[in-house]
């Protein structure tokens, strides 16, 4: 028979393991919660490291032999890690070290800013003049063409595969006309200028013939310049046909029958057999992600109005 005192002795016990499961349950959230905020220092600092920038390996690795590597990649422009003042920094560091026998350019690029590419080419042919005793050599992996070639011939020496893409030695400028668009719509242009040529090229007026041939002008011009700039590179190796410089590309195996191009390789073999120095040293220039964001934010301001209208590129 259940008495007054053994029911109370029960109510105590439930309440004392309901107190104890508690107790236990708050220590087994607490463990899981010390796990988790470490689970999410570690990932912050995996973020930090990435995003930070401590230093390349070939600043703490003395100055033992070793062949410099410089990557571009993508489209060559003012802002973005093929720019040509992330290349040139590049390349600076590369030829500043003691220990550097030699600098490969490794490209995989399909053109883009003349200008860039012009810089690049020239801050080559100076630091070579600069540094007689280190060469640099170019090895091209899927595709060197336009403005990446621009680069590529102030380079002592450029290897290949046999099915990378090389050339484009052309300028083009591209838009849009929105006039018969905007004819069926009824839409009516009001362009108002001050100066005869302000409106130029503007993609909702009628093309102008004048401004037609100004603007084909500006293209030949440019496009001569890369000539010039191919030519001095390659120097007796090129040979020049009516199709060297209409724009066309060819695979790398072409290249080397045309003079473009030395001979195959890889960064690799080029450091073991060219440069005789098999350690490979990365100076290439990465931007952090606060530079990246800071940089696309003041490209999209300034080029959103000029990308709608006209782009002119080595591609």
């Amino acid at each position: 028979m259940e008495t007054p005192q053994n029911k109370a002795q029960w109510e105590r016990s439930v309440l004392e393991k309901i107190a104890l499961e508690g107790i236990a349950e708050q220590r087994r959230r607490r463990r899981w919660g010390i796990f988790f905020k470490l689970l999410g220092f570690i990932y912050l600092g995996l973020i930090l490291a990435y995003v930070v920038d401590w230093g390349r390996p070939a600043d703490r690795l003395g100055d033992a032999s070793h062949t410099a590597l410089v990557q571009l990649n993508g489209v060559i422009q003012a802002q973005g890690d093929a720019s040509a003042d992330s290349v040139i920094s590049g390349l600076k560091a590369a030829f500043k070290d003691k220990g550097t026998k030699g600098v490969i350019l490794r490209i995989n690029s399909p053109g883009g800013s003349p200008v860039q590419s012009g810089i690049i080419n020239d801050e080559i042919w100076r630091l070579r003049a600069l540094h007689p005793s280190i060469p640099l050599y170019v090895v091209v992996e899927d595709i060197c063409a336009s403005g990446g070639y621009y680069v590529a011939s102030a380079a002592n020496k450029i290897f290949v595969n046999k099915a990378s893409i090389v050339g484009s030695i052309g300028v083009l400028m591209d838009g849009f006309g929105f006039t018969g668009t905007m004819e069926k719509l009824g839409v009516e242009r009001r362009l108002l200028t001050a100066g005869k040529y302000k409106g130029f090229l503007d993609p909702f007026s009628p093309q102008n013939a004048q401004q037609k041939a100004y603007a084909q002008e500006m293209l030949d011009e440019i496009h001569q310049q890369f000539i010039d700039a191919v030519r001095k590179g390659r120097g007796k190796r090129l040979k020049e046909t009516p199709d060297t410089f209409s724009g066309l590309m060819w695979t790398g195996a072409k290249s080397i029958q045309m003079g473009l191009a030395d001979g195959y390789g890889t960064v690799d073999s080029v450091a073991r057999d060219v440069i005789k120095a098999d350690q490979v040293r990365d100076y290439t220039v990465k931007q952090n992600l606060a530079e990246k964001f800071a940089k696309q934010i003041g490209a999209k301001m300034s080029a959103g109005v000029v990308n709608a209208l006209t782009r002119m590129t080595l591609r």
